[in-house]
Parts: C-alpha cells; structure tokens; sequence
C-alpha cells in the first residue's frame, strides 16, 4: 500500500472572539461547582501549547502540528475546553496570563486539568544552586530564564489551582521538581475507582531527562506519537476501559525508552497529592459487564473503542491484536464503515488474506460510501486479484469523493502503467500526483520523459 490510512481526520478549531467569549474561546460565565458532579468531573479542560517558530531561538520543525493532534485527541476523550495557544500567541505575557489569571478563575474544584507543551525548555541554576527547567515562550530565549515559564512557576500554578486534578505533559526535557516518589499505577477501575479518582493529584509526565532531547523524525515527535497512540487505547494495558495519569506514564516510559532504543526517557511523577487523574472515565464497562450493552448508542461507543484500540495496536505493529478489535468493533456495530476499511487493509498489507481484504472492501463501501478510502482499499483489493478494470472503476470512485487525494493518482498512474497499457492515461494521473505534492522517484522519472519526448520533433 502507498501510505498508511489515516481514516480518522483532524479537526482544526477555529476559536470564537464574539461576544460573550474570552479570546481563548471559552465562555465568559464560571458556573458554581456545588456538591459532586454525576460523573468523576464537572468540567475537563485541556490547554494546549505549541512553539515551532520561535522569534529568538531555533526552529522546532512539526511542533504546532504535534500540537493540533493532541488537541483532537483531547476532544476525541470528551473533553470540554481545548484551548490552543500557538507560535506568536504563545508569549510570555500571554502563558502569564493563562496560568496566573484565567485558569485559576474558570476552573473549578471538581474539574479536571491538561495542559500540554510542545517547545524548547531549558536549564538554569536557582539561588542554592541546583538546576531547573523552564519553558522557553515564543518571544523568549533558550540560555535566559528571564523572560521564561520556571518550574517554581508551574509549582505554584498548580498549587493555586482548584482543579481536583491536574497533569501537565511536557514534550521536552523538564526537570528540577520537587520529587516525589513516581506514582505506581493505580487501582484504577478494577476495585472502587473512588478510592483514587477523588482524592486531589497534580501529576507531570516530561517527554525526557535533564542532558536529553525530545527526538524528532521527520517533523514528528517520537513522545508525542506515543502520546497519541497512548490516548487512543494503548497505554490502557490492562483492557479495563480506564486509563489514568499513572498508567499513561508508565507507559510512555517503556515505549518512548524502546523506540529510541534507550537515546530518551521519559518521567511519570506525582507533585501533589495522592489520587490519579482519570483520562478516560470507564469507557468500556460494559465490555465487563455481564449484561452488556442496553442501546444502539452504547454499542456505538464499545465499538468505537475498539476501533481506537485497533488503530493504536496496528500502529505498534500488532496487527492480529488489530484485527481481534475490529472484530469486536463489528460485533457491537455491524454498520460501523470505518472498520471494514482497517480490516480491508490489514488483510491486504499486515496479514495476507485476499479474500478476506476483499470482502471487507465491500463491507467499507456499503457502510461508508461517502469516505474515499473505502473506495481507494477496494481498488487496491481489486488490483492485487487482477481485476484491474475492476480497480480503475473503484480508483475513479475515490476521486469523485475526493478529487484531491494524492496516493489515488500514484495508483493510477502505476494501474495504467503497469496493468491496463495507457500510457497517457497513466502520464495525467502521474502529473496530478506530483502536482498535489507527490514526490515519488517514478512518478517523477515518468513525467519528465514524457515532457522531454513532447520537446523532441516528430
């Protein structure tokens, strides 16, 4: 397959300034937090920071659009308020108003706290001559903690705010706390999930050690895609339906330590406190329940979990686990589109079943007729059985979706190539894929012989 189905798409939220709304997009009107909420939380807020573009410091390349997926995957968990701070909003006025101002009037005692940062940290020694971090603002420098977010700052942010939890995650080197003890994963919904979801808990995840960089592979972060697949399902290892603070550090930890092959280590402490904050609030109970699902929309839910912790398992390269969710997924909501196209994939790609790719293909194109990608898997199906008019007609259908869909162009250009002998055919779709951005070294090669044989005389 020419690129990895990304089915799943980004969502870029466009902040209100009308009336009524602060400039960070969120109403204006605390509400009073009297007595408990129904749930573990009455509000959840996730902040999210993102630098690449500093004014006086180098370049972070990719660190906004790191940014942008932790925000989706924030709202994807049912999060309330996501507020993004970007490049030359992320100031040092701007984080001191944020931390000292806003956030300690909107949040309340029952609410739950994320904040996110992606950006350069650096060091500096305190007046008894111990190093700590801070965070390097959009407008500031790396080698000066004058005009710098400090790691006293943050301490005393989090001890001014109500919230009944609070989790800051760091995707840089960001050390000198005052150490406790890493928190042990807890209790979490196994027992009474009580017992730790309603004590107080500030906790901080830091993307690596004091000496180590936050690695980056082409304009990604490795800890924020661990992140990411974290927050989708992986980190919940145990498969009960909760993941908390805890649980997603430890396994940032092992799974950030092993893809840099022991380069960066990440750190899981607890600051505060003595409970664990939930990140996701028993999503699958009734995956445990003896009497499973009541509703249509229960169901929908369980299956999109296991959806989530299908897509996070191919992503590690676990494909069977994969498919064991998505069958599961399809056992919970038969109708559910998405599904088939992951499942069409695996059994194209990751574990060879042509017939199974196949009839998942169609499954896909049934259910999610209006996404491109059923479509596009189906053609690719088709191709690999041979049936490549078969393939042409369902390449051509992703196209009328999606008449921008760059990998769909490639496989037609390879199609009429290699299979159906059109060579202009097959020159027009090359053309087309380079011209939305495609680099491929054939693609290239066959459109520049096709220019300098137009030059040539007749």
């Amino acid at each position: 397959m020419k690129r990895f189905l990304s089915i799943v798409g980004i969502a870029v939220l466009i902040l209100s300034h009308s009336s009524g709304v602060t400039p960070y997009g969120i109403p204006s009107i605390a509400h009073a937090q009297l007595g408990k909420p129904e749930g573990l939380y009455y509000k959840s807020w996730a902040i999210v920071i993102g630098i690449e573009g500093y004014v006086v410091a180098p370049p972070i390349r990719g660190a906004v659009n790191d940014a942008k997926q932790v925000a989706q995957a924030f709202r994807n968990l049912g999060f309330d308020e996501v507020v993004e701070i970007y490049e030359k909003d992320a100031v040092f006025r701007r984080l001191q108003q944020v931390l000292n101002d806003m956030l300690p009037r909107k949040v309340g005692r029952m609410d739950r706290l994320v904040i996110f940062y992606a950006g350069h940290a650096g060091s500096a020694q305190d007046a008894d001559g111990e190093d700590r971090s801070y965070l390097v603002p959009a407008d500031a420098q790396v080698n000066n903690p004058a005009k710098a977010v400090t790691v006293e700052h943050l301490k005393e942010f989090t001890r001014r705010s109500a919230s009944k939890h609070t989790l800051l995650i760091l995707d840089a080197p960001v050390f000198g706390w005052e150490l406790t003890s890493p928190p042990p994963v807890s209790l979490e919904g196994r027992l009474v999930p009580e017992a730790d979801t309603d004590r107080r808990a500030v906790q901080v995840i830091s993307a690596a050690r004091k000496g180590e960089l936050s690695s980056r592979s082409d304009g990604k972060s490795l800890f924020v895609q661990a992140l990411l697949a974290g927050l989708a399902g992986a980190a919940d290892v145990d498969k009960n339906g909760w993941l908390m603070a805890s649980e997603l550090g430890d396994y940032l930890t092992r799974r950030v330590q092993a893809d840099s092959q022991g380069l960066q280590h990440p750190t899981s402490l607890r600051i505060d406190g003595d409970g664990d904050t939930v990140l996701v609030e028993g999503r699958k109970a009734a995956l445990q329940s003896d009497s499973g699902p009541n509703n249509s929309a229960e169901r929908q839910r369980i299956a999109r979990t296991h959806y989530e912790q299908a897509y996070a398992m191919l992503q590690e390269g676990k494909s069977a686990a994969a498919l064991e969710h998505l069958n599961l997924a399809i056992e919970h909501d038969p109708a559910y589109g998405d599904v088939y196209v992951l499942k069409s994939y695996i059994h194209l790609e990751a574990v060879p079943n042509l017939d199974e790719a196949l009839a998942s293909g169609q499954l896909a194109v049934q259910h999610a007729s209006g996404n491109p990608d059923s479509f596009y898997m189906l053609g690719l199906v088709h191709e690999k059985q041979g049936k490549f008019v078969e393939a042409e007609t369902a390449l051509l259908q992703a196209l009328k979706i999606n008449s921008g869909y760059q990998d769909v162009y490639f496989s037609l250009g390879t199609l009429y190539a290699d299979h159906l002998n059109d060579r202009p055919k097959s020159i027009e779709a090359f053309r087309r894929y380079l011209e939305l951005g495609g680099a491929h070294v054939r693609a290239r090669a066959a459109v520049a012989e096709a220019d300098q044989a137009a030059k040539q005389p007749p």
